[in-house]
C-alpha cells in the first residue's frame, strides 16, 4: 500500500459530501443570495475550481444541500419508527429534538431554498417531506381521537418546533436545548387543532385610499413572496403597478429601501397590535394571547410580514435597517418578557427559545402556504402557538 508523501495534502474520502455539509452550513447562517461558491470553498478549505468539478454551480450545491435535509429527515424517521420495544412516539421526538440540535440544516433549509430551486426541484422536496411528515402524523394519532387533518397539522408543528433553534441567535448547551425542545414538541402534540377557538378579528391597517407609494409596497410584497427578493427587479415592481421602471425610483431609491419600507409597515401594524393590546388588559397572560392573536391576524392578512422575515438576510448589514432590526428586536423582547411573566421559573433564554418556536409554527406554515386558504388556519395556528407557550 503505497503512502501519501510528506507535505501532500490526501483528498478527504467523500469531499462531495464535505462540501453539501459546508454549503448547508452557510445558506442556513447567511441567507443562499449572500453565499459565493468562493465562500463555500473557502469554509471546505478548497479553491473554487475544485467546488465545479463535483457541481455545476452554486445552485446545483442549494439543491444538494436540501435534499441532504430530507434524506436525513427520512433516516431519522426510520430509525424511530422501526420495529423497537420503545413507544414510536418517544423516540421519533427524541430523533427529531436531536436533529434539530445537531444538524439544524436537516429542519430548517427548506424554509428558505423554494424560491430558489427548480420546479422539479421543489416537487421532490415538497414530496418526499409531506410523506415523512405524514408517518410522523400516523405515529402521533395513534391509539388517540386526532383526525388525520389534526395529525398532519401536529406533525408540521413538529417539525418548526425542532428546526426553530435556527431562526435566532440565542445560544444554550446542546443538552438544554435538546430538552426544551422536548418539552415545546410536547406540548404541540398534546393539542387538538379541531378544537382551536375562533380567532378574533382586527380591523383592517390603515385608512383612505392608497397611494402610490403603497401601490408600490404591495405590488413588490406580493412578488417577494411568490419569487423571492433576489428574482425580482424594480422593472417586475414597476410593471406590477403600471409605471416604468424608473419612475419607481421617484418614490423609493432603490430596491433594497422598498423591502425596506415593506418590513417598516409590517412592524408598524405589529406595534398597533400591542398598543390595542395594552389598551385592554395588564394580565400578562391575557396580553401575550392577544399579541398571538395580532401577530397571527398581520402575517395572514398581507405578505408583508414573511416578505420581511424571509428576506430578512438582505438586510443584514444596512444600515438603514438598524432601526427596523431593533424594532423586531424589542417586538419579540416583550413577548418574552410577558412569558417571563407568566411563567417565572424559566430562565430568559428558555422563555426566547420558546417564543420563536411558537412564531416558527406560523411563519413556516405561512411560508409554505400550507393550508392557508382554510377558514380555520389561523384559528389554529394561535391556538397551537399559545399551547406551546402554555399560555
Amino acid at each position: 500500500m503505497s503512502t501519501p508523501k510528506p507535505g501532500r495534502r490526501t483528498r478527504p474520502a467523500d469531499r462531495k459530501g464535505q462540501l453539501v455539509d459546508h454549503a448547508a452550513t452557510l445558506f442556513l447562517e447567511r441567507g443562499y443570495p449572500q453565499v459565493s461558491v468562493a465562500d463555500i470553498a473557502r469554509a471546505a478549505g478548497v479553491t473554487a475550481p475544485s467546488v465545479y468539478r463535483h457541481f455545476a454551480d452554486k445552485q446545483s450545491l442549494l439543491a444538494a444541500a436540501v435534499l441532504a435535509g430530507v434524506d436525513d429527515l427520512e433516516a431519522c424517521t426510520d430509525r424511530a419508527l422501526s420495529a423497537t420495544p420503545t413507544p414510536g412516539v418517544d423516540r421519533l421526538i427524541a430523533a427529531v429534538c436531536t436533529l434539530g440540535v445537531r444538524r439544524p440544516e436537516a429542519t430548517s433549509l427548506w424554509r428558505w431554498a423554494s424560491q430558489h430551486l427548480t420546479d422539479d426541484q421543489n416537487r421532490e422536496v415538497v414530496l418526499r417531506t409531506r410523506e415523512i411528515l405524514h408517518r410522523w402524523a400516523a405515529a402521533l394519532s395513534e391509539g388517540t381521537d386526532l383526525t388525520d387533518r389534526e395529525a398532519v397539522t401536529l406533525a408540521w408543528a413538529v417539525l418548526s418546533v425542532a428546526g426553530s433553534l435556527s431562526v435566532h441567535n440565542i445560544r444554550m448547551p446542546a443538552g438544554r436545548a435538546l430538552d426544551e425542545l422536548d418539552a415545546l414538541v410536547r406540548r404541540a402534540i398534546a393539542l387538538h387543532p379541531a378544537g382551536a377557538p375562533p380567532l378574533p378579528t382586527m380591523p383592517p391597517p390603515g385608512a383612505g385610499p392608497p397611494t402610490r407609494r403603497d401601490e408600490i409596497l404591495d405590488a413588490a410584497a406580493a412578488l417577494f413572496a411568490v419569487r423571492g427578493y433576489a428574482g425580482v427587479g424594480v422593472d417586475d415592481i414597476g410593471a406590477a403597478v403600471g409605471i416604468t421602471g424608473p419612475s419607481v425610483y421617484k418614490h423609493f431609491s432603490s430596491k433594497l429601501s422598498i423591502l425596506l419600507g415593506i418590513g417598516q409597515r409590517s412592524a408598524t401594524r405589529l406595534e398597533a397590535g400591542v398598543m390595542a393590546a395594552w389598551a385592554t388588559t395588564a394580565d400578562p397572560a391575557k396580553l401575550l394571547a392577544l399579541l398571538v392573536d395580532s401577530y397571527v391576524n398581520v402575517i395572514t392578512s398581507t405578505p408583508d410580514l414573511s416578505v420581511a422575515f424571509n428576506n430578512s438576510f438582505a438586510l443584514s448589514g444596512q444600515p438603514t435597517a438598524s432601526d427596523l432590526v431593533d424594532v423586531q428586536r424589542r417586538y419579540v423582547a416583550r413577548w418574552t418578557d410577558l412569558l417571563l411573566q407568566i411563567h417565572p421559573d424559566l430562565t430568559r433564554e428558555r422563555a426566547a427559545v420558546d417564543v420563536h418556536a411558537a412564531l416558527s409554527i406560523v411563519n413556516d406554515a405561512i411560508r409554505m402556504r400550507r393550508g392557508t386558504r382554510r377558514s380555520e388556519f389561523g384559528a389554529q395556528m394561535a391556538y397551537l402557538m399559545k399551547g406551546v407557550l402554555s399560555i
